[in-house]
């Protein structure tokens, strides 16, 4: 049970960064799939071939991460998200942030690289979660009659717009899929916003306990005075 543990753990860090580059190269080329629908046959074949060798490499590691694991039960609650980006492909960007947990500088445990980890994680989390939700969005709404989010520019807006609650109501989507990004992007800004409130209520009371500690030490005016 041990050796399997230490080869799971061996295996994330070896695995960590070339993954983390996968990713990336995922990003780029959704990217360049989605935005570039006309695009020549055999370019299409090549950039579908790509993408799946890539996710395929991503599934063979929750594979072997699973069979590995001493725990698997525990080691399936713990990895969500992992599980979810290889199942679902608008979630696939996110790979980059479960690799990012495997490099050692996020798996520190002191109170500032934890806050780091967590600021990191949120701001990436962010950009990932609108850009990757905007081109879902675009990838459903375009083409459908009486759609509004026909440009990625409309999709970007629409996401920032609807995770942040204003709705404006200018561009709205028509589909059911698009409907659907939608909610799950409504739930994802109410988990953004509880992340970065509980973070700057972490770094307020990290900085106000020092200073409480130092009043409770330092003795009250007049009592070094001499008593006559």
């Amino acid at each position: 049970m041990a050796k399997d543990e230490d080869r799971r753990r061996k295996w994330e860090t070896t695995t960590s960064v070339p993954l983390v580059v996968l990713s990336m190269v995922f990003i780029v080329l959704y990217t360049v799939q989605v935005l570039t629908p006309e695009m020549a046959p055999g370019g299409t074949l090549a950039l579908s071939i790509t993408l799946f060798v890539i996710w395929l490499s991503f599934a063979v590691d929750y594979v072997v991460r699973l069979v590995l694991a001493t725990d698997k039960g525990a080691f399936f609650r713990s990895t969500p998200l992992d599980l979810l980006s290889v199942l679902v492909p608008v979630f696939r960007p996110f790979l980059l942030l479960t690799r990012l947990r495997d490099i050692p500088y996020f798996r520190r445990r002191s109170g500032g690289s934890v806050r780091t980890t967590i600021i990191i994680y949120a701001a990436l989390f962010v950009i990932l979660f609108v850009y990757s939700i905007a081109l879902a969005e675009l990838a459903a709404e375009r083409n459908a009659p009486g759609a509004t989010i026909t440009t990625f520019g409309d999709a970007i807006w629409w996401a920032c717009v609807t995770m942040t609650t204003v709705g404006y109501g200018d561009y709205v989507p028509v589909t059911i899929l698009g409907r659907t990004l939608a909610v799950v992007l409504m739930f994802g800004g109410v988990a953004i916003l509880g992340v970065a409130t509980a973070t700057i209520v972490s770094f307020i009371n990290e900085k106000i306990r020092p200073r409480a500690r130092e009043r409770e030490h330092d003795p009250a005016p007049g009592n070094d005075q001499d008593s006559h």
